[in-house]
């Protein structure tokens, strides 16, 4: 198991940092745009659709995607960037209202209404990896890092001093403990980015600003909030499905929304307002 995971982490990581240095704007769309209809296939399976609800389900998904695409690769710029910031818009709502009241009341929607949230996880998170890539492969690896930090911090935390539970009906490993653990490991991470910023520029240093640096960091931690949020509806939606894994589409790391949970309720808000700030 150990051997398989491995391997498969490997090959992930290869692939995704050849892709997001070497690819073209549209090869990269296309990548990413694979990754949102995998998740989209999960997400169907997740919502308790028939076989046939999801083939349906799938061609939906499919269609407004290969329509989102054509509106990136033909539309004028200015065009996908107004559609890109509805959506990302969109995406802030859901995570900042919607998702929190989803946790909280446990809500167990019907199969379609559920599946179609599923659009809002995942359409939005597809512009956002346009969106931060266009800025550089570094923005996006370093807002990604937020994630992986506090993921990190969060594990080590929780296991050192976790004792009052998060959410034991949704996931019960899940700690207060760890979620403080995580802000501490991601204000670091940000202070730290600031240093940098400071001795010699980085792709990011427009954002660690004396006039923007405080702004940034706090926009970090709202983020690493966020993505326990992220975290836990999939985890819930997993729960109500009665599946440990969203699919096995990754060797021993289960399936596509399994690692991008948490970046779908983060690197949608953080291109609304890293595009927001830039305008």
């Amino acid at each position: 198991m150990l051997r398989t995971r491995v391997i498969t982490a490997v090959v992930v990581l290869l692939v995704l940092v050849g892709m997001l240095f070497l690819a073209s704007p549209t090869v990269w769309s296309l990548f990413v745009l694979a990754i949102a209809l995998g998740g989209c296939w999960e997400w169907s399976r997740l919502s308790g659709l028939s076989t046939t609800g999801q083939s349906v389900f799938l061609l939906l998904s499919g269609a407004l995607g290969g329509a989102a695409w054509l509106v990136y690769l033909r539309a004028p710029e200015e065009t996908f960037r107004a559609v890109g910031l509805c959506v990302l818009a969109v995406s802030a709502v859901f995570w900042i209202v919607v998702a929190p009241l989803w946790l909280r009341n446990k809500w167990r929607p019907a199969p379609w209404p559920a599946a179609f949230a599923g659009w809002i996880v995942l359409w939005p998170t597809w512009v956002a990896f346009i969106v931060l890539r266009e800025r550089g492969p570094w923005v996006l690896l370093a807002v990604a890092a937020i994630v992986w930090i506090a993921d990190i911090a969060a594990y080590f935390a929780g296991r050192r001093f976790g004792k009052r539970k998060l959410a034991p009906a949704v996931s019960p490993n899940k700690s207060w403990e760890g979620v403080y653990g995580a802000l501490v490991g991601v204000a670091l991470y940000g202070v730290a980015l600031a240093v940098a910023s400071r001795a010699a520029p980085l792709p990011v240093s427009a954002l660690f600003e004396p006039a923007a640096g405080i702004v940034t960091i706090l926009g970090m931690l709202v983020l690493t909030g966020l993505s326990v949020i992220g975290d836990l509806l999939e985890s819930w939606m997993k729960r109500g499905a009665g599946m440990k894994d969203s699919s096995r589409l990754l060797p021993g790391h289960g399936g596509i929304l399994d690692r991008i949970d948490a970046l779908t309720s983060t690197l949608p808000l953080a291109a609304l307002g890293i595009s927001l700030a830039a305008r």
